[in-house]
């Protein structure tokens, strides 16, 4: 985790902007949007642009030479694919030189199986992708899909594996009630990971005092969704958004 020297209301917009990874992800966004969110994302500063792997060619020139990179998201956004299939997901984005990190979604319906032995197996193959390309990855759980223990578990999991954050949510699941990035959930990660791997939340975070409480737990990054990115930033008012991510 975090350790801070400052709390999150004393920081300035370059400071919170780089836990921010601005998500650019809705598959009905024109190619037009998507430039247009992820220079946006650039300007503010962000840690990364979270984007669909089918448009690394369309947004790389816009990163180039910023301190904002690409985070292509895989198997976005059920995690339901062979593993074959993940890690040539992960292998083809991570030979791009925009990428720092790669988000991949977790088997959760594996994970309510509770075969965690499989679960542990595939998240491998995925780290040791995506690793083999100096790159880091991010195991995104889909909290609220799972129990308390299921998540601890999937903790573990990801410990095994080697992964470098665990992350709470898709902003795209149906069927369950949505808490994303609750502080519940975030303080349930952080202690079971402990100093072993990072924290992200993403999922609900759409007001500042939500986003400044998290930075001030010690979270390391934050999915925010692009209505509300603005908003956690202190740079618009809060406009109630159903922004998905």
């Amino acid at each position: 985790m975090k350790k801070l020297n400052k709390k999150a209301s004393e920081m300035n917009l370059k400071e919170l902007a780089s836990y921010i990874d601005y998500s650019v992800l809705k598959p009905e966004f024109t190619e037009k949007e998507i430039v247009e969110l992820t220079q946006d994302g650039v300007k503010l500063g962000c840690a990364t642009i979270c984007i669909n792997p089918g448009y690394m060619d369309l947004c790389e020139p816009y990163v180039k030479g910023t301190d904002t990179m690409l985070c292509p998201v895989c198997d976005f956004p059920f995690g339901t694919s062979s593993t074959e299939s993940k890690v040539k997901q992960i292998e083809i984005v991570s030979r791009y030189d925009s990428v720092k990190e790669v988000d991949i979604v977790a088997n959760f319906g594996m994970i309510r199986s509770e075969k965690y032995d499989e679960v542990t197996a595939d998240l491998k193959a995925c780290v040791e992708a995506a690793h083999k390309f100096g790159r880091d990855i991010k195991v995104i759980f889909e909290t609220d899909a799972l129990t308390e223990e299921q998540v601890r578990k999937t903790c573990q999991c990801c410990l095994e594996a080697g992964a470098d954050y665990v992350k709470t949510s898709t902003g795209f699941l149906t069927g369950f009630e949505a808490h994303g990035a609750s502080p519940e959930m975030i303080k349930i990660m952080m202690d079971e990971v402990q100093d072993q791997c990072l924290v992200k939340g993403s999922g609900c975070i759409r007001t500042r005092e939500h986003f400044l409480q998290l930075i001030d737990m010690g979270i390391d990054r934050m999915g925010v969704g692009y209505k509300s990115v603005p908003v956690v930033l202190g740079l618009e008012k809060s406009t109630n958004s159903n922004d998905s991510y």
